[in-house]
């Protein structure tokens, strides 16, 4: 709740959070909100421009652009949101595990997230829905393990220097489990960072999502998509010159209010609660991890005193 505050005194903050409440607002009711059926073809009124009737104006087959749009936010939200998860569920547990279970499962950790780096994300896109189908879930799974090095490595930056922080080793002398230190000292600390990297992530996944419906990958026509309705109206550009505007215009103000949203939470100092005390005992040979983990340290919270008191156990 700390780190909330801190983030709502931010006047960027707000907006972008305001912004995101009425994405999230359509991406729920859009469906609901639509002034007409989004897949219902008027040939009567084909490649109309905005007026009383349709605000938005219509496709080359006489859709309501408004409806498709407003309805098109449900899938090209839950799609970005659904390879997120994916990946943070990838790439957010095995970055502590690496860290925490020995040697050899960082070994084969590292290693597995160096092969998926070398992955383009869109060819491994494709060949993932062929394999599996063309379907927003396949694709998603696809994006899902594509982000999960993201994670990871921002994850495993954060947990090695706060592995080896003097209250951290307090604990541990005195006998707390492993889970209750990842749960109390760890976890804790490292959220707001994760914060910061899904943000970032989601506005990436749109971009990513966008492009893939824009190929016709994921979600099939004639359900609308940001993408989707992108590479339709760019097929008219002779008789609409301005429609690819609306979809591409969407897309850029949501993307650009998650970064908002992310550097807010950057600068407010939410992600960088680590104490001073990491930044010595970080490890200098492990990998680039660590000097990520070290540029992540500002300024102590807590005294030593109050750290080596709140590392003892409750009975």
């Amino acid at each position: 709740m700390r780190s909330l505050r801190r983030v709502w005194r931010v006047r960027a903050a707000r907006a972008a959070l305001l912004v995101l409440a009425a994405v999230a607002v359509l991406a729920v009711a859009g469906g609901a909100l639509s002034p007409d059926d989004p897949l219902a073809q008027d040939t009567a009124n084909m490649l109309h421009g905005p007026g009383a009737a349709h605000w938005l104006g219509t496709d080359y087959l006489g859709r309501d652009v408004l409806s498709r749009l407003l309805s098109g936010t449900a899938l090209s939200v839950a799609g970005a949101l659904e390879a997120v998860g994916a990946a943070m569920a990838l790439g957010v547990l095995p970055g502590l595990a690496s860290v925490w279970l020995g040697r050899g499962v960082e070994w084969s950790a590292l290693r597995a997230v160096d092969a998926l780096m070398t992955l383009p994300f869109t060819v491994f896109a494709i060949a993932v829905v062929g394999a599996l189908g063309n379907g927003m879930h396949q694709a998603m799974l696809a994006l899902g393990v594509l982000f999960a090095p993201l994670f990871f490595r921002v994850t495993r930056a954060a947990a090695l220097g706060l592995k080896q922080a003097q209250y951290v080793e307090a604990a541990e002398l005195v006998g707390a489990s492993r889970w209750w230190i990842l749960r109390v000292h760890i976890w804790g600390k490292i959220l707001p960072t994760v914060a910061v990297t899904t943000a970032h992530a989601i506005g990436q996944a749109l971009l990513v999502v966008a492009s893939l419906t824009f190929l016709g990958l994921g979600v099939q026509p004639p359900a609308p998509t940001w993408g989707g309705m992108l590479a339709a109206d760019l097929g008219f550009l002779a008789q609409q010159p301005w429609a690819p505007l609306i979809p591409a215009a969407v897309i850029m103000i949501t993307v650009g209010a998650l970064n908002i949203l992310a550097d807010a939470i950057r600068d407010s100092g939410a992600s960088t609660e680590l104490p001073r005390d990491v930044l010595a005992s970080a490890p200098a040979d492990r990998d680039e991890s660590a000097s990520v983990a070290r540029a992540s340290v500002q300024e102590p919270r807590t005294s030593r005193k109050e750290q080596a008191d709140a590392a003892v156990p409750v009975a």
